[in-house]
């Protein structure tokens, strides 16, 4: 049997209607601060990022009330997908930037908020003989 402990962090929270990735760091990790250079800086700018942009927490400052996560963090970085405020899924240390992006997309498409939209049909209709 499978028993999932939830974590609500600082006490209640309130509603939250917004797909967010949370970064869990701590001062001095190194992983951390490849991920800064690597992929910080333009984060915000890719489909991923506006699909679930990025908030920041310290493994060891006190956690917003608005939080609810599925166990305690003993990696960083963690990236752990929020959708109003809960768990949904994390990704535990720094693979590096070629296996972190597959990594992430695979975290959102499981999540029926961050899928990307589906694109749509063009279904182009056939031109009849005669018509130029």
């Amino acid at each position: 049997m499978l028993t999932i402990a939830w974590i609500t962090v600082g006490g209640a929270r309130p509603v939250k209607a917004a797909s967010e990735l949370l970064m869990v760091e701590q001062t001095g990790c190194e992983w951390c601060a490849a991920w800064n250079e690597e992929i910080g800086g333009i984060y915000h700018l890719t489909d991923e990022g506006k699909r679930a942009p990025l908030r920041r927490q310290d493994l060891f400052d006190t956690w917003p009330a608005d939080i609810m996560i599925r166990g305690q963090v003993h990696f960083t970085p963690t990236f752990i997908l929020l959708e109003d405020g809960t768990e949904t899924g994390r990704i535990e240390g720094y693979p590096g930037e070629d296996f972190f992006w597959p990594m992430l997309v695979q975290l959102l498409d499981k999540n029926t908020r961050t899928k990307p939209p589906k694109a749509k049909s063009s279904k182009a209709k056939p031109l009849k003989e005669g018509n130029n």
